[in-house]
């Protein structure tokens, strides 16, 4: 464990965490709603630093980023815990953990405190020195901090950048786009990149479906954009939750309204979790919400989740000609040309090199 840096000492030995839109008020030896930031003697303290429970080799397109060094590998980490709670969550099993031991000792704060701290140390150590090396050792050009939202574990993710951003790696935050303001300030001179997941439209949504709030989500897709990080957005459809034309076409006139720049991804939902009795997303969906995406004035628009649909490709969206041609979370080819279309010249947006 490590103290945090992202917090403030309250009356009666109680801190306030700022590391998420949250600022939860933590009480002497509890959590905040992660379940990994601990108050410790009225200090707060990150349980899960240098011990993710994730670590891999990743497409950068798995992320998924297209407009950043396509066809690279990047090293992916993640911990336990989450800000959210989202019913549909992929990765449950590491992100919900320590809900779910709260869940199951809530009436023994020992054995659950006993069975937290034995869950994290059975992780792998990865110091942020160790994870610079092993990129740098293995020609890996950037870092995603992923799997659980970032904002979580932002101590380990923060070092991580800055020994990164040094050696001259980029860093990529995977998030629910839930950071406190705070934690952007702080984060932002050393992040390159951020794919935000925009899960719905509607505050009923985020209430009811990730046991959360969307405002702080939408003001921080803007935050992000204006400290000068790349920012990607995707939205899982999930069939009769949010994915009707009208959410759809909300999502995508926001997003244009701070910049028709923004590539959006749309993904196809499969059952996990919560929702397992909910049906996965047909290919008729995605399609419908990448033709909602480019009327409302999106330029870059991409289905995910689904292999063969067209829109997992970039054309120029002047000409229309193929840039980039994929496959899943492969680049097949790519015909850009100075950061731009080789037929009509149409600077791309994105990070190419």
């Amino acid at each position: 464990m490590k103290k945090a840096i992202l917090y403030e000492k309250l009356p009666a030995s109680a801190v306030r965490c700022k590391a998420c839109s949250w600022y939860c008020k933590i009480p002497e030896g509890t959590t905040g709603i992660c379940g990994v930031r601990e108050n410790i003697k009225g200090d707060l303290y990150l349980l899960v630093y240098g011990k993710p429970i994730a670590v891999h080799i990743d497409p950068i397109e798995k992320k998924p980023l297209f407009h950043f060094l396509p066809g690279t590998e990047i090293f992916s980490i993640g911990t336990y815990g989450c800000s959210f709670s989202c019913d549909f969550c992929q990765n449950w099993d590491i992100s919900q953990s320590p809900r779910e031991l709260k869940i199951q000792y809530a009436a023994d704060k020992k054995a659950l405190r006993e069975n937290l701290y034995r869950m994290i140390d059975a992780c792998e150590d990865w110091p942020p020195e160790k994870i610079v090396e092993y990129c740098i050792r293995n020609k890996i050009p950037s870092i995603a901090y992923t799997y659980n939202e970032p904002a979580i574990f932002f101590e380990y993710a923060y070092d991580t950048a800055k020994l990164a951003r040094e050696a001259g790696l980029k860093n990529i935050f995977v998030s629910n786009g839930f950071e406190s303001i705070e934690a952007i300030e702080k984060i932002s001179p050393y992040l390159d990149a951020n794919n935000i997941d925009l899960k719905g439209w509607t505050e009923d949504f985020y209430n009811k479906i990730c046991h959360a709030r969307l405002a702080p989500v939408k003001e921080n897709i803007k935050r992000f954009r204006d400290a000068g990080v790349w920012v990607e957005v995707t939205t899982l459809l999930i069939p009769g939750h949010n994915d009707s034309d009208n959410e759809l076409k909300s999502i995508a006139e926001f997003l244009v309204n701070i910049s028709p720049e923004i590539p959006w991804h749309v993904t196809a939902f499969h059952p996990s979790y919560k929702m397992q009795n909910v049906p996965s997303t047909p290919a008729k969906t995605l399609e419908r919400a990448y033709k909602i995406g480019k009327a409302a004035g999106l330029k870059y628009v991409y289905t995910g989740n689904i292999w063969g649909l067209e829109g997992e490709n970039t054309h120029c969206p002047k000409c229309s000609e193929l840039l980039i041609k994929r496959s899943g979370a492969s680049v097949v080819e790519n015909y850009l040309k100075n950061d731009a279309c080789p037929k009509c010249g149409f600077k791309i947006k994105g990070i190419w090199k």
